[in-house]
């Protein structure tokens, strides 16, 4: 009769951490040690397995037929108690070696805790970096779950924690919570002020307001109001400003450095910009190289629009999907455009002006995700090259910034403010602004306060624009 036998194998990944923890502990208070090293004045105890399996020296001691390997004392005669200490020192070492090895989001949390009892810096700093760094899955362990308030302080703390938004934080916070609601309900006004609350949902935050845990306690209240005054009053944002109003780094995006020029030739290359790590990554390679062509990010999804290949100006557009790592071939403009400026607004992005290869052009396109498709809206009346003004001829030259729906034309003595009206398909002028301050800067596109900024070469203005009262 044959028998069928199924095999299971089981892998604990935390097995030899949870032992070396429980040996290095028996060390320090001196229990189950079965040697004392004498060196001049320092008396070691030790374990005899631990010193075998790191020391040859003492393998043989141990293991051979000698008197030292019998005597519960075994006295170092002519070996320096430095020396002695630093080659103690460096099993620690080893250990933690080891043990950096074995780090597993399951046990990555008690091997920081470890280290940090033990003053071992390396080990600490690299288990808490691995901590950060997989966050999302330490929080789904029975560790993170155990720790105490003190603890997931630090880590709340922490500017480092790679998540994709503050929720995932909050949720984890109420997760420890739950585990122990009578024990730990008195600690969480305190952990509450680590969560950056004004970033939550709106809709989470009116959630919270009627939440057993936190109507009850006012110091979470006083917590809760805070974040929905920053949601409700957008314009004193400025005033509001704190330690929770702060995005971790993880949160804020990625820099994205497109093209450009590599010595004497355009560069193809995508790199990528990562602020929690303060690293470049190289991520993508354009089909082609160009120069003077805009960008703008739609869905996520980086626009690569116009520009020139060197020899002709283009009128074609890649779509780049930073995460599947895919380029995608779109429609082409309706007109052939380097120098362009290229900006997104309440969902569809926008070409203007730029030069043809024969003259300078006033005309927008507009780009529609949904219909997949450029049209043409309404030109501007200024001929505007948006993206190459010579610095030697600045002082009569016009550049170009699209902000938010505010296309601001500047000349060396004033600027006049046009704003796009998008029911009727034309310009308003706004009103005319003088400088206030010259400063330097390279070229640069930013985001700031919800606005997109393209500022253009060597020398930039900075104006002072009240617009209710068209008065600068």
């Amino acid at each position: 009769m044959n028998v069928s036998r199924s095999e299971e194998h089981f892998h604990a990944v935390n097995h030899a951490e949870q032992t070396l923890h429980k040996m290095e502990n028996y060390l320090k208070e001196k229990q189950l040690c079965d040697v004392l090293l004498i060196a001049g004045h320092l008396r070691i105890p030790a374990h005899r397995l631990v010193l075998s399996a790191v020391s040859d020296y003492f393998a043989a001691m141990f293991t051979n037929d000698v008197l030292e390997a019998k005597q519960e004392e075994v006295r170092m005669e002519g070996v320096d108690p430095n020396a002695l200490n630093s080659l103690l020192t460096q099993v620690i070492e080893v250990c933690s070696n080891f043990l950096i090895k074995q780090l597993h989001p399951s046990n990555c949390l008690g091997i920081r805790s470890f280290a940090d009892a033990q003053g071992c810096t390396e080990l600490l700093s690299v288990a808490h970096k691995y901590t950060m760094e997989h966050f999302i899955e330490v929080i789904k362990n029975q560790e993170f779950l155990l720790l105490p308030a003190n603890e997931i302080s630090k880590l709340l703390c922490s500017d480092d924690i790679n998540v994709p938004d503050e929720e995932t934080i909050f949720h984890a916070l109420m997760q420890w919570v739950r585990h122990d609601v009578q024990a730990r309900q008195q600690d969480l006004a305190m952990l509450l002020s680590y969560i950056r609350l004004p970033l939550l949902p709106p809709q989470l935050l009116a959630d919270l307001e009627n939440s057993s845990m936190f109507t009850g306690d006012l110091e979470c209240q006083k917590l809760l109001m805070e974040a929905m005054k920053y949601h409700l009053l957008p314009e004193r944002r400025p005033m509001m400003q704190s330690p929770r109003t702060k995005p971790r780094k993880s949160t804020v995006g990625a820099l994205y450095a497109v093209g450009g020029m590599d010595a004497m030739k355009g560069t193809t290359t995508i790199e990528k910009y990562d602020l929690r790590t303060n690293s470049w990554l190289h991520i993508g390679t354009m089909s082609g190289r160009r120069l003077q062509f805009g960008v703008a990010v739609i869905d996520n999804k980086l626009y690569v629009v116009g520009g020139r290949d060197g020899l002709k100006t283009l009128n074609t557009v890649e779509c780049f999907n930073p995460a599947g790592k895919i380029w995608m071939v779109m429609p082409p403009m309706s007109t052939h455009r380097h120098g362009l400026g290229v900006a997104t607004l309440e969902g569809p992005m926008y070409a203007v002006g730029g030069h043809d290869g024969w003259s300078y052009l006033n005309t927008v396109e507009r780009w529609d995700p949904e219909g997949r498709q450029w049209n043409y809206v309404a030109s501007y009346m200024l001929l505007v090259d948006v993206m190459e003004v010579p610095a030697s001829n600045l002082w009569n030259t016009l550049t170009h910034i699209l902000t938010n729906g505010v296309c601001v034309l500047q000349c060396p003595k004033d600027v006049e403010v046009w704003e796009l009206q998008h029911t009727m398909d034309s310009y308003m002028l706004l009103g005319v602004m003088m400088p206030l301050l010259l400063t330097i800067a390279p070229d640069f596109l930013t985001v700031w306060n919800g606005k997109i900024f393209l500022f253009i070469h060597v020398f930039i203005w900075l104006f002072v624009f009240i617009r209710n009262k068209k008065d600068f």
